[in-house]
This record gives C-alpha cells, sequence and structure tokens, in this order.
C-alpha cells in the first residue's frame, strides 16, 4: 500500500505502546439458498500517540473476533508520520476513493477539530493541534485511507533538507 510514497518508514510493532481506535463496525449480509449469512467487518487504527499509525480491516462472523483481527491487521501497517510541537508541518490535501480530505497546522491550544474517521487517526499519531475538512465520501474506510495518504505526503524541514542536499538553515532562510 505504501509503495508510492518515498518518504515512508515502516515501524515495528514490537516495544510499542499501540492504542487502538475503532472507527467502525459494519454488519454485512450474504444472500444464500438457505437464507441469509450476517458477517461483520471492523476497520481500526492504532497508534503509539508519537508519530506512528496504522490501520486495519477485520472480518469475521462475530463482532469481537472482526476487531480482533483488524487490530492485527493494523499492526502489519505502522508507518511514521513527522510531528512538529504536537501539530502537522504544514497543510496537506489527501484523497482515496470519492473521499477527500484536507488537515491544516494549528496553533497550541486550538486541539483536533476534525470528525469521526478523520480523529481516530489523528488522535492515534498525537497531533493534538490541527484543523481538517473532510469532503466528498463519507464511507470510513476511504475517509480513513484519505487521511493516512494526507499524513504519508507530510515531510518535515530535516526531510526537505536532506533530499535537496542543503543545510537545514537555507531551507528556511532560502
Amino acid at each position: 500500500m505504501y509503495q508510492k510514497y518515498s518518504n515512508v518508514e515502516r515501524v515495528k510493532p514490537s516495544g510499542l505502546e499501540l492504542q487502538d481506535h475503532l472507527v467502525g463496525v459494519q454488519r454485512v449480509t450474504k444472500v444464500t439458498k438457505g437464507g441469509r449469512a450476517f458477517g461483520f467487518s471492523a476497520i481500526v487504527v492504532v497508534g503509539d500517540g508519537n508519530g506512528v499509525v496504522g490501520h486495519g480491516l477485520g472480518k469475521s462472523k462475530d463482532v469481537a473476533s472482526a476487531i480482533a483481527k483488524a487490530i492485527e491487521d493494523a499492526k502489519k501497517n505502522l508507518v511514521r508520520i513527522p510531528i512538529i510541537n504536537q501539530t502537522l508541518p504544514h497543510e496537506q490535501k489527501g484523497k482515496y476513493g470519492g473521499a477527500r480530505v484536507f488537515l491544516k497546522p494549528a496553533s497550541h491550544g486550538t486541539g483536533v477539530i476534525a470528525g469521526g474517521a478523520v480523529r481516530a487517526v489523528l488522535e492515534s499519531v498525537g497531533v493534538h493541534d490541527v484543523l481538517s475538512k473532510s469532503q466528498g465520501s463519507s464511507n470510513p474506510h476511504n475517509v480513513v485511507k484519505a487521511t493516512l495518504d494526507a499524513l504519508l505526503r507530510l515531510r518535515s524541514a530535516s526531510m526537505v533538507a536532506k533530499e535537496r542536499g542543503i543545510s537545514l538553515e537555507k531551507v528556511f532562510k532560502g
């Protein structure tokens, strides 16, 4: 999933204090010759609150095992996100399918101005001050992926300096 991003740093789940946020549970139905077969799908976001986040999807015949499968899946997809002073380094747009998400850094004390799925992702990452707007589709699966798309496109000043082959001072002073 993360092949198209150049600056992604994958993280191993061992040694991390991961918190999980349940984004949504859906009941799905499969109609068969014998009647309807009900199942559940759950989407979960896990993070350490310090720049590491991952998302996962689990499906099962009962809710508890669907959530457990989603948490295990999320732990396999952990990535590091650059955070500066509990906010984002710069504003960024993300998209996935019909979902569009806009994230903008905010001053200290603003809080997380975000709804539903976007809030779960940002709280898992450890962002405390941010403004966001979710546009287009409100499907939680696509909103989570659009939010992660925006977060994975973020670059810190040190990343920019390294990519350009210049000093950190020159990045800020031009």
